[in-house]
């Protein structure tokens, strides 16, 4: 019996020790080629993903990439994060080349995460999924639907500040800014309005965006697990609506143009084929993250910034209060009004260099390629970070001080101000959010001052900024 005890216990040491060898070989395997970007792995599995996150954390998402730029390259690197080698292109040199290679060199990538609590992605390729998406958008973002938008987003917004800030002396900033610009996005790509159906959607949405980049364990109570159970709730509701929607278009009590759901269900594939529910489902939860998500951190941190520098703040409400004392009584904001907040599109896009809502984006090697010297294989992912340039003294100069003038003018150098990505994949709905910022902007300044409740309230990035609290503030109405 020892000797089978004996046996038994050689066999276990002898699996662990071959299955650690197995894990070490196939991990340093990745980083055999000589020209490699210098950096390191880090462990087998692991690499430097805590590293990665706990820097977002901690509220410094950009002291991984200067730390490694400073010690390895200021133009790129590698590393191992979420579970695969990477080289981080860094600089308005690495986004360009990232953005003007788009399907050429680079494809668009997502962590498993992503393709777990939006499958779609998994059932084609991303790339092909992407460009069905954005085959949908173009009649809904040129500048004639756009303008269309701006008497909606500011119904909303004046019946969001009438129920959730008004006559109340303190509120909490980040969940009512998502409250709104989801709302908006409801709206928009879907034409729900009714805040009580919006908010079915809204507090599984804020689960669902704060897993879906995080650390892949899918056990009860991990922000993975709930952001794929709040994914499912979603989808669900997202189901009832399309059904709900084929019979209103088919009885004619839906206009074929209303908004981005009728558009997908009446277009037909290349093939003839059209979209099936599930995947037209998924294709609108993904727009609402993206329509919401960036505008929501956007809103957040001018109110944040605002709090903060009194003068920029007296200098926004100047601009919005001569644009509210042109208005009729009752008359909504248009195109010409959102074209005259120019100081305060520049207080918001010094809010986005200093706390990008989008920290950076994903792309995989399609092809073997060589970048700034150093051999970048096919199949490795990349990955461009905002901070890079965004708080690099080299591109602008003291980083840290806030000075809406970096705009003005032709505004900061080309790809060193990335808050939307660029190139092919640059984000559709920018003027979408510009509009949407700037509404909420104009709303807020008419109606309050403010002043935060903590004011050295932590910042965490995961995978955006929010502040830890949710940025509570304290309100002081205009009299008059």
């Amino acid at each position: 019996m020892e000797h089978l005890y004996l046996t038994l216990l050689l066999l276990f040491i002898s699996f662990v020790t071959l299955s650690v060898f197995i894990l070490f070989y196939k991990h340093w395997s990745d980083y055999t080629n000589p020209n490699l970007p210098p950096g390191r792995p880090g462990l087998p599995i692991v690499g430097e993903s805590l590293q990665f996150l706990s820097a977002g954390w901690k509220g410094h998402p950009e002291k991984f990439i200067f730390d490694r730029m400073l010690r390895y390259s200021s133009n790129v690197f590698k590393t191992h994060i979420l579970g695969r080698p990477f080289a981080v292109l860094c600089g308005p040199a690495g986004n360009k080349f990232l953005f003007s290679n788009e399907n050429k060199l680079v494809t668009s990538w997502w962590p498993d995460t992503v393709n777990k609590v939006l499958p779609f992605f998994t059932q084609t390729s991303s790339q092909g999924e992407s460009k069905k998406v954005r085959k949908h958008l173009p009649q809904f973002l040129k500048p004639e639907a756009l303008q269309s938008y701006i008497g909606f987003m500011d119904t909303i917004a004046q019946r969001h500040f009438a129920s959730g800030w008004e006559n109340k002396d303190e509120v909490v900033v980040y969940p009512l800014a998502t409250r709104y610009t989801f709302w908006v996005a409801c709206r928009i790509f879907i034409s729900v309005e009714d805040p009580n159906h919006v908010s079915q959607f809204a507090d599984p949405f804020i689960l669902l965006t704060s897993g879906i980049i995080s650390l892949p364990v899918d056990l009860p109570g991990t922000p993975f697990n709930k952001a794929i159970k709040s994914s499912n709730v979603i989808r669900k509701e997202l189901l009832k609506i399309i059904k709900q929607r084929k019979v209103d278009l088919a009885e004619g009590k839906a206009s074929p143009t209303q908004d981005v759901l009728s558009h997908m269900l009446l277009t037909s594939e290349e093939n003839g084929q059209f979209t099936n529910e599930l995947e037209i489902a998924d294709m609108i939860l993904g727009l609402l993250i993206a329509g919401y998500d960036t505008a929501s951190a956007a809103c957040t941190f001018i109110v944040k910034y605002l709090a903060e520098l009194p003068h920029i703040y007296e200098g926004v409400y100047r601009e919005q209060v001569e644009i509210a004392k042109s208005k009729a009584p009752g008359e909504l904001l248009n195109w010409d009004d959102i074209q005259k907040m120019r100081y305060s599109w520049n207080v918001a896009c010094e809010v986005m260099r200093l706390s990008p809502p989008l920290q950076g984006g994903f792309r995989q090697a399609i092809t073997d390629f060589i970048f700034n010297g150093f051999s970048i294989p096919k199949g490795w992912k990349l990955y461009w970070s905002a901070n890079s340039t965004h708080k690099n003294p080299e591109y602008f100069p003291e980083p840290e001080k806030f000075d809406p003038a970096r705009f003005e003018g032709k505004g900061p150098a080309p790809y060193t101000f990335v808050p939307f990505g660029g190139g092919p994949r640059m984000c559709p709905g920018k003027e979408y959010a510009r509009m949407e910022i700037l509404v909420f902007m104009h709303n807020l300044v008419k109606r309050f001052k403010w002043e935060k409740i903590h004011p050295d309230e932590k910042i965490v990035v995961d995978p955006m900024p929010i502040p830890a609290k949710g940025l509570p503030v304290r309100l002081y109405p205009h009299k008059g």
